[in-house]
Parts: C-alpha cells; structure tokens; sequence
C-alpha cells in the first residue's frame, strides 16, 4: 500500500513537472471584478482586475492574456475596440499600448510609454472615431491610428483631459474648468487652434457592450485568484498559502493547490466582527491541522478552518491592544507564529500601548512583557509603545524564533527563546570592515541558509549573522564581498543599497532576492555569482517590485508576490532527498520524443548529488553536480551534439561517494 501511494504521489509530481519546462514563467492573476466589457462581433474582450480576458460567445472558449502569452505589460487601466480596425486598444498604467486583434495577434506601441513627456503621461479615457483612438492624457491627447499602428499626432494642451468626443467637423476636450473644441480641419497640433467650447455635446461614456453583457460575464469563470495582492506567502504540505501582507486591502486569505485557488470567507465577517474586514497582514498555518489558520490583520486576529471564519479575537477577549487604546479598527497583528509542536501561537502587537507579544495556548491568552520591544516613542501619549512594525516571525532549525522590526523609527531584528521567554534586540550593525551598515528605513525579512546562517534583508542591501557569531555581545554582520574579477583587488558587497524586501533559499542553497524597484536576482549558493537578474524588461516578471518570494520545494517553482500580482518561474533547483531510491529519483520528460529541444531534468537527488549519463554501450555522455535536488541535462554529449536515439543510463551517487540509483530516459530522434 506504502509503494502505490508513493506511485501515485509521484505520478501527480510528474505530470505537474512534464508540463512545465525549467525556465518557463507563468502568471496568477486575478479576473473577478469586471471593469469593462468590449464586444467585438461574437467575441467579447473583458478587462477584470485590470487583467485582460476574450471570451468567444459561439464556442464558449476563455483565452486569457498576460504577459507569458504575448502582452507588453501589466495592469490594464482602459480598452476599447476599434471597428474599422478590427483591433483592441489595450491601455496599461504606465501608458504603454497593446492593439489585439481577435485571433490573438497583439501589436506593441511604445511611443508614449518611452517617450519623456513633461506632466502627467496617464491615459484617463479612450475615444474611438473611424480608425483612430483619441487617448485623453495628463498632458492633453494622442491621436493613435489603429490601423497602421502608430502615433499620428499629438496635441499639447497643458491640462488634463477627462474625456474627447467628436460631432462633424470639430472635436471637444473634456477639461476640469469645462471643454475645448477645435475644427478638425485646422491643425490642432497648434495650440492656439483649440478654443473654450462655449456649448459641448455629451461626453457621456457608451456603456452599451457592458450593458448587453454584464450578465453574461458575471458566469464566466477565467480561472485564477480573487485578487492581486499577494504580499506574505508560504508553503505548507505543497500547498500555496497567500494573503495581502498590509493594511490597505480587504482582501481574503487565498490557497493555492494543484493549480485550483480556495479563497478564504471574507463576507458577512465585519456583519460578525462589527470591525471593518481589512484582510491579513500575516497568517500561521496550525501544524497539527493544515486547514486550521490564524491570520493577524489591521484590528486583530481571525481564526479559520477549512477556509470559513471561526472566530474573532479583539481587545473585547484578548491582551491586544489598539494604538491608541481605544480604537477597535487599528489593534495591529502583524505577526503569528507557532511553535514547531502547535502547542502555543505568538502574536506581535505593533503599536500597542503596553504590550508587544502575546501567547496564546490551550484557548486562553497571556502577555509578555518584554521592554526590549517597546521603543517607539514617537507619539507624545504613548511614549513607550511596541515598536512600530514587527512582523516576518520564523523559527530556525535550533528552534529559535526570529523576527525584524521593518520600520525606520528603529531598524532591528530580534531573537526569542520560547522556553525561557528571553528577547534580544539587534539594533546596530556593523560590517566585517568596521563600517556600520546604514539601515534607514527598516530590516525588512529574515531568513535562515543552508548553513544555518540568518540572512537579513533590508533597505541597505543584505548581510548576514553567522550561526557562530549569534551570541557575541557585539555580533559583526557579513556584506558578502564580489570580486570584480577586473584586474584589480577590488570587490563590491553584494547588492549594496538595493533594498531588499523578500529573501527565499532554494533547494540548491541558492538565495533569491525580492527587491523595491529592482526586480529579481538569483545568487549562487557560495553568495560569489549572480545567475540571473529579472526584471520586467527582461522577463515575465510582473513588477520589479517583488514584496515576497516562496518556493515549491517539490518542483523547484519559484513564486514571486509583485505589486501587480502573482508569477512564477520553473527553476533548476528542488528540495533534496535524504537518499535516492528508485521510489524518489526520476527524469522528464521520459520518453523524450522528436522535436522537443528544452531541457531533461533528473529529481529527486541527494544535495551536491554526482550525476553521470551514459550511453548503452558504456559511453560517458554528460556528468556533473545536482542543484539541490535536481540535475538537468540538455540532450547532448560532450562535444555539445545532440545525442542519437537509445536509451541512456542515469547513474547517481552521493557527494560522499556513496552509491545512489539508476534511472533510464529514452530518446527518439
């Protein structure tokens, strides 16, 4: 029976695997709350969540679009359909342009988008007349030819236009203080050409196609989350676990699982509460019961099981504490936590009165005073508060919790002794070199190495605490020095001043870095080599603004929380294997049939595992080291040519020497 469920667990990995090829990104993003609908002909082109969607009413097909697929950009802002063009004008936020056309063709026009303008670039309206789209900006308008797909003119008109609309020969500028017209005959580049409108036709927006359809879309189903906040993120049992990570959204708790979302009740709790329902700063899964979850929010903490609401937990039957000791709406949970056995549950109160920890055990509550957290003294009535923004708790592998104070009144870290319930503040760093390290504006994660290092991220850049060095009274912090390899001596910390605001280590001890601005970089894992750097330049990558990074440890995806919403990429690393069997160690894909030229992956191996592949007749064709858990190989021999069909050998041994498995994979050419 043991043997059938591996089988079968395995059988679920592999066919997740075979569909997805390392190096391949894929979007999450949310299409429930429609904005606009635009119908053109039988197909209707939906924008929902500010991402973009068509649905063909004669065969029921959805076709969904982002950026893996083909779009130039994320967060959709306005789209109108062109009929003498037969395209979509799809506008995003920063004011780059799509044109796509029904059989999925999409056209990139840039113009605005790179071009420095002077003002406000934002488009606020579309307005279609014959092959043209009128884009109403910040600055004035854009007249866009559809159907050759290039600017034709551009007037400036130092205001801000709401909206455009055209009666015969004159076109009327929608403005704050009223409207402008001017005769299309004139050239209206010249902006002496446009006069106050002294009496303007309607600019009233056609609604008609979402009128007509509203409807019908509401029972579509395009697949994905309910929204696009993803700013804390975990994994617990190969399960996504997701919420917003702030204050701003009342937004629910979503799960990811085998590429079905369950999203968390969030109706009819602030009914229950009678506190507004602000969504989840954090959130703990129960290890004793992976659908029993804690989730900690701007006015307290909430229970759940199985995705419903169970119960509240305010300063009406708890310690937690409001900020100013009153307020019901801001008793801040910024942090939940519990121990490895399920038996306690920690919270952090920031901004509270009196009290920054709290214990919760056996269905009953109990402060910990611990003056090492109550420094804020930035408010006059409340001069010893709990620090300002306590969160990103973990427990390490000595069973130590850990957890930063991402704020710039106080910039720290602190660790905690659950048994003998003692904290201790790290509030100052100072480099290797005896250069103080400038934390302004806070640390902003934690995480722990394969080394049993503790990885700070912050607004300075990353250092790190070496397990040795943890209990010195004076801890130096280690800026991992790069050689330039120019010529010279010189090295350079690594990422210095980029602000760091997410950390994950992969299963080959490789650190993947979440920036503010500055999108994703991949660091080897002896911290000396930067592998990859994505941004949305370069790559898939949804913003460069990447709040949290989590990682399937069974199939090495990497996910990455944005500003703009949820993606990932297929990495060449997984979690390791204590031994390789012939239960644990596989390759894909297996057969690997004519024409497929992407990479053959063999997981399920030891770390630092010895690979080697041979041909039938003996022959050495390719060998190396695993990356965590997984090795990858490109079809070819030494000589870098592609290999002739057979069946090769994958002969695996240990970084010890001690002997592993054998798998085979099959080739035809």
């Amino acid at each position: 029976m043991k043997k059938i469920i591996i089988a079968l667990l395995l059988l679920t990995v592999i066919c997740h695997l075979s569909s997805a090829q390392i190096g391949t990104w894929k979007n999450y993003l949310a299409y429930h709350d429609v904005q606009q609908i635009q119908a053109a002909g039988n197909e209707l082109f939906v924008l929902a969540s500010n991402g973009l969607y068509q649905y063909n009413k004669q065969d029921q097909s959805i076709t969904t679009y982002d950026k893996v697929n083909g779009l130039s950009d994320t967060y959709i802002t306005h789209i109108r359909w062109c009929q003498q063009a037969k395209r979509l004008v799809v506008v995003y936020s920063n004011t780059n342009i799509d044109l796509i056309e029904t059989n999925g063709n999409i056209t990139n026009i840039s113009d605005i988008y790179s071009k420095v303008i002077t003002g406000d670039k934002t488009v606020y309206n579309i307005y279609i007349h014959e092959q043209y789209a009128y884009l109403c900006c910040g600055f004035g308008i854009v007249k866009l030819n559809v159907q050759r797909a290039e600017v034709s003119e551009s007037y400036m008109l130092g205001q801000r236009i709401n909206a455009v609309t055209i009666s015969q020969d004159t076109i009327y500028a929608q403005t704050a203080q009223g409207a402008l017209q001017g005769n299309m005959s004139d050239n209206l580049i010249d902006k002496s050409n446009w006069t106050e409108a002294t009496a303007a036709p309607s600019f009233t927006q056609d609604t008609k196609d979402y009128d007509e359809n509203i409807e019908l879309v509401k029972t579509l189903q395009p697949g994905g989350p309910k929204h696009n906040t993803f700013g804390y993120m975990k994994f617990v049992h190969n399960k996504l676990y997701t919420c917003n990570g702030d204050y701003s959204n009342a937004e629910p708790i979503q799960v990811l699982n085998n590429n079905e979302w369950t999203i968390y009740q969030h109706e009819g709790i602030a009914e229950a509460t009678g506190v507004s329902f602000t969504g989840s700063f954090c959130f703990d899964v129960d290890p004793t019961d992976e659908n029993h979850v804690f989730a900690g929010a701007r006015n307290g903490l909430y229970e759940y099981q199985d995705g419903q609401f169970l119960k509240f937990y305010n300063s009406d039957n708890s310690p937690i504490e409001a900020y100013n000791g009153v307020s019901k709406n801001t008793q801040i949970i910024s942090g939940v936590k519990f121990d490895l056995q399920g038996n306690n549950l920690y919270l952090l109160n920031t901004s509270a009165p009196t009290t920054a920890m709290i214990r919760y055990s056996n269905g009953s509550f109990s402060k910990l005073d611990h003056t090492e957290l109550m420094k804020l003294n930035t408010r006059k009535e409340f001069p010893n508060s709990s620090n300002a923004e306590l969160s990103k708790m973990i427990i390490d592998s000595q069973g130590i919790m850990w957890f930063v104070n991402n704020n710039w009144a106080l910039p720290a870290f602190y660790q905690y002794d659950m048994e003998s319930d003692a904290i201790r503040a790290y509030e100052s760093f100072t480099n290797e070199d005896g250069t103080k390290i400038d934390v302004i504006e806070g640390v902003r994660c934690i995480v722990e190495d394969r080394n049993n290092d503790l990885w700070l991220g912050s607004s300075a850049g990353p250092f790190v605490l070496k397990r040795s060095d943890i209990d010195q009274e004076r801890p130096t912090y280690v800026q991992v020095k790069v050689p330039r390899n120019d010529g010279t001596n010189y090295a350079d910390y690594l990422l210095a001043g980029i602000d760091i605001m997410s950390i994950a280590i992969d299963g080959g001890g490789r650190k993947w870095f979440g920036t503010n601005g500055n999108g994703v970089y991949l660091i080897s894992a002896d911290n000396m080599s930067q592998i990859q750097h994505f941004t949305t330049d370069n790559s898939a990558l949804l913003s460069n603004v990447v709040r949290s990074i989590a990682i399937n440890p069974t199939t090495g995806e990497v996910f990455f929380g944005t500003d703009n919403g949820l993606c990932s990429y297929m990495s060449d690393a997984t979690q390791t294997n204590e031994e390789m069997t012939s239960d644990n160690v596989w390759a894909y894909p297996n057969p690997v049939n004519p024409g497929y030229t992407g990479l053959i992956t063999i997981t399920g191996l030891t770390y630092n595992a010895d690979v080697k592949i041979v041909a039938s007749n003996g022959a050495l064709v390719n060998e190396g080291r695993s990356n965590g858990g997984t090795y990858t190989w490109d079809g070819c021999d030494q000589k870098g040519r592609r290999v002739a069909s057979g069946v090769y050998m994958v002969i695996t041994a240990t970084n010890t020497g001690e002997k592993g498995t054998v798998c085979k994979i099959a080739i035809v050419r």
